[in-house]
Order: C-alpha cells, then structure tokens, then sequence
C-alpha cells in the first residue's frame, strides 16, 4: 500500500505545498515573502480537492525542518502541527537542503549536489549530497551555518562535478566562485514541497516520524546576535 502524505514548507521565499497519492505527486507553489500564512492553506485545501482527499485520509504529514528563515521555518512547522493534531496524523521533517539535492535530481537527474542557501549575516546554509541508488541521499558535508570565505579553505577538491542550489550562489558569489569545486548550475533557488513529499516517502517507510508535539525545527544557528539595547539582555 502507497503511501498518502502532504507536505509543505514555508523556510524561504518560496511558499508551497504537495500531496503525494498512489505514486502521483500534485503540487503547488509560488514565490511569495511575507504572505505565507495567507497562501499555504488555500494551496493545501486546492490540493485536498483536486486529489480527492480529506485531510483524516491521508498517512503522514511533511514539512520543511529547515534551515531557512527563522519566521519562515516556524510558520510552516505551526501550520503543519495544527493540522497533524487536527486529523491526528505523524509528522515527517524533511531537510530543505536535501529537498534541493533532490529538485537537482528531479529537473537535471544530477547525483552529486552542493546546496547554499543565503542565511543572511554574511553565512550560508551549506550542505553536499550524493544520491544512492536507493533514491536516499548521502551527506558528503554536515550541515551547517558558515562563513563562504572559510567554506574555501575548508572544501577539499573533488574530481565530481557538483551541481549548485539555492540562493547563496548569487548572494556570495564573489567567495564562492573561489571553491575548488567543478560545478555546473541547476538555477534552483528554493526547496520545494515537491521534492520534501518523495523525500519523506523514505523516511516514513523507515519509520523516521514523530507525534505533532514532537517535530521541531533544524535552525543550524542556535544563537543570534542581536544589537540590544542599552540595559537589556
């Protein structure tokens, strides 16, 4: 039996939302800052009806852990709780780093990805992956919040060729482009529910899921400095 599951995500600029049913993945999406709590739920009520689904119907619900932006990251977790504890249903996180890799994979059908999203604060999200024959991907590089000047002294030279996405291309890319990395450009920019809904597939069928009141966001910077003002902590 396959799978039923709806995904969404709100961790950058891009709003969307997907529902995977019998092997099929309907979905929609748009670039829209700052009016995410006003699109995700038209888009997850369409793709309800167009997949002729309630939501009690479904087997898991998915959504983007993050990194992205912190507001964007906590929009989509909240929504996505309220409507797991609604209908009850488990919940997925899913990489928005690894959603890259895998919307690399889906237009380009690249294997070998390297992901910068732009953090703001001179950082970026940076993460690398290499797709398995099992359609998991593997993490060639943790995780992390860092610097693109000390990316290029840390980023050992490979033979692959890497294919890029995300933002932190264009937003640093005078750093970047001193990496010793042969790379070509998908001209992804954001993740999508899309590709979070075929990733949380795999998850779900190797029992990685949690109660609502269990999922949590990946936010990779713990610690924020914020000018304060004078006397506050």
């Amino acid at each position: 039996m396959k799978a039923k599951i709806l995904a969404l995500d709100t961790s950058t600029e891009f709003c969307s939302a997907a529902i995977l049913v019998d092997g099929e993945v309907l979905s929609k999406g748009e670039v829209a800052p700052r009016e995410h709590t006003t699109k995700i739920l038209p888009m997850v009520d369409q793709l309800l009806v167009d997949a002729g689904l309630k939501l009690g119907d479904l087997d898991a619900l998915a959504y983007g852990q993050g990194p992205g932006s912190f507001t964007g990251v906590r929009i989509g977790i909240g929504i996505a709780q309220g409507l797991a504890f609604g209908a009850d249903l488990p919940m997925v996180g899913v990489s928005t780093l690894q959603a890259m890799a895998q919307g690399a994979y889906r237009t380009a059908q690249a294997n070998n990805v390297v992901a910068a999203i732009d953090a703001r604060m001179s950082e970026v999200y940076w993460g690398r992956f290499s797709r398995m024959e099992s359609g998991v991907w593997h993490i060639e590089d943790e995780e992390c919040v860092i610097p693109p000047s000390a990316l290029v002294s840390q980023t050992v030279e490979s033979d692959l060729v890497w294919t890029q996405v995300g933002t932190g291309w264009e937003a640093y890319a005078e750093e970047l482009n001193q990496l010793e990395l042969k790379r070509t450009d998908s001209g992804l920019l954001y993740p999508e529910s899309q590709d979070i809904v075929v990733l949380a597939q795999h998850e779900l069928a190797n029992g990685n899921q949690v109660g609502a009141e269990e999922a949590s966001p990946v936010y990779l910077r713990d610690k924020v400095a914020w000018k304060k003002l004078p006397g506050r902590e």
